[in-house]
């Protein structure tokens, strides 16, 4: 019986590992270039922060906006007076009646009964008005007629929502710079270690090879001392470039807004990549300052400060409101307000009031003062960002040149280091060359070889930093 229950334990705890390891398996994706930068500007971290900027400056449009029109409030107090309060009237406005002396009596009636000391002053009556409890229910209506400040915001609505659609673009654009870069440096990570497996293959047979013609005593040991040093330091950067392809991919899903267990197989590769970015036409490319993202964030911001001057100086304007005031009163000793015959009495008030600014000791005209100075500092920034952009556009297409001569140079010298490195092989065995003269031309190669692999990734990265200055793209939902 315990055998049994131990089995149908083991097979529940078998199941349940199954379903565990099935819910938590990685998401897989396959991914050209274009296809990961459509998907990182959708599920990126940053993206989706800056999409949500967008929505809220949308909720606040309406809210500037909602502020000049009607607005409808209510109200309903309960009171119930656990002590009523007690006011004492001049007994000389009473004349010396019988209702009078009423009124006092049942006073101090009530006083005894609420064991009240009684100390009331000569020459008055103390009296209660009103009930023990009442309600009071209204509903008011309040209409702005002019305020100064208000029609500034509705001048800014526009300004605060392009504020919040330009940062989206900037993000986006910096998304898809990240996401270029990340693909390409999995890429080369890739090609790296590919390479570098083809290395380490060829100079092991190199070393082997060498190695028995040592044991034949037809080479020096020198010669095979030296490859294996050649062949630990190759196998050490194989080493290092596998290390270098993982954290590649888990930059790249960090890119993607995706988690970093995900496995994402990519369709491009370095080649194809290079050779599409490697555009020397848009090295003739133009844009209007006035495009460039970075230049429109600056504008923004003057605007936004021309906009506060404007406010505080609508500050010292007059301010308009009316107002419809309309509610029901009840009032009783006992809490009689649900009762179907309880008496209701109706109240309505409209009214209009003026806030007229008069002297503030010279604040305002301060405040005005600074806001001022501050739109002054954002022209002078707008003034150096356009000086600034003009520079990086200037030097960018300068780095993209430089990117695609190297890369130009690149393959050159991979063509001339394979033939060297092959030739010095052949002099090697023939027993021409030297084991030094073969090792300087492996690593002649072996440098040639990263030289060719950085010169396309960065004809990519320079060719994304350009295209990003050159870039006049405008925010819409959908983009």
């Amino acid at each position: 019986m315990r055998n049994k229950a131990l089995k149908t334990f083991g097979i529940l705890l078998f199941f349940t590992a199954a379903l565990t390891a099935q819910v938590e398996k990685p998401n897989t994706y396959s991914l050209s270039l274009e296809e990961a930068i459509e998907f990182g500007i959708k599920n990126n971290y940053q993206s989706r922060i800056a999409e949500k900027d967008v929505e809220i400056a949308l909720k606040q449009k309406w809210e500037i906006i909602a502020q000049g029109l009607p607005q409808i409030s209510g109200a309903v107090d309960y009171q119930n007076f656990l002590k009523q309060p007690v006011t004492l009237l001049p007994a000389s406005a009473f004349d010396n009646t019988q209702s009078t002396i009423d009124v006092v009596q049942d006073y101090f009636d009530d006083v005894q009964r609420n064991n009240t000391p009684v100390n009331t002053p000569e020459g008055f009556i103390p009296v209660r008005f009103g009930t023990k409890q009442s309600v009071n229910a209204t509903a008011t209506w309040s209409q702005l007629i002019f305020d100064g400040s208000y029609i500034v915001g509705i001048q800014s609505v526009q300004t605060l929502l392009q504020i919040s659609k330009n940062a989206k673009t900037k993000t986006d654009l910096e998304i898809k710079k990240a996401i270029i870069n990340a693909y390409g440096n999995v890429l080369l990570a890739e090609e790296s270690v590919e390479i570098l497996e083809k290395n380490v293959e060829a100079l092991q047979k190199t070393y082997d090879d060498t190695k028995k013609i040592f044991e034949n005593g037809l080479t020096e040991q020198e010669d095979v001392e030296q490859l294996e040093i050649t062949l630990i330091n190759l196998k050490n950067s194989l080493n290092r470039s596998e290390r270098m392809t993982q954290i590649s991919y888990e930059m790249l899903n960090l890119s993607l807004g995706i988690p970093v267990e995900d496995q994402v197989m990519l369709t491009d590769d370095l080649d194809q990549l290079a050779i599409k970015f490697y555009e020397p036409a848009i090295l003739e490319e133009q844009i209007p300052i006035e495009e460039n993202i970075d230049y429109r964030i600056a504008k923004n911001s003057a605007e936004s400060a021309q906009i506060q001057v404007k406010l505080q100086k609508a500050k010292a304007l007059p301010t308009l409101t009316g107002f419809v005031n309309y509610g029901y009163q009840s009032f009783s000793d006992k809490f009689t307000f649900l009762d179907s015959d309880q008496e209701y009495f109706g109240q309505s008030v409209l009214g209009v009031s003026l806030n007229i600014p008069i002297f503030s000791s010279g604040m305002r005209s301060s405040k005005t003062k600074q806001r001022e100075i501050e739109y002054e500092q954002a022209l002078l920034d707008l003034e150096r960002t356009e000086n600034e952009v003009k520079g990086q556009i200037n030097m960018a297409k300068s780095e993209y040149e430089f990117t695609i001569e190297n890369y130009q140079n690149a393959i050159r010298n991979l063509e001339l280091a394979e033939r060297i490195e092959n030739k010095n092989q052949i002099k090697f065995f023939e027993g021409i060359a030297s084991s030094f003269e073969l090792n300087e031309a492996q690593r002649q190669l072996y440098s040639a070889q990263q030289n060719y692999l950085q010169s396309m990734l960065d004809v990519i990265s320079a060719k994304v930093e350009l295209e990003n200055l050159l870039d006049t793209r405008t925010y819409s939902s959908e983009n």
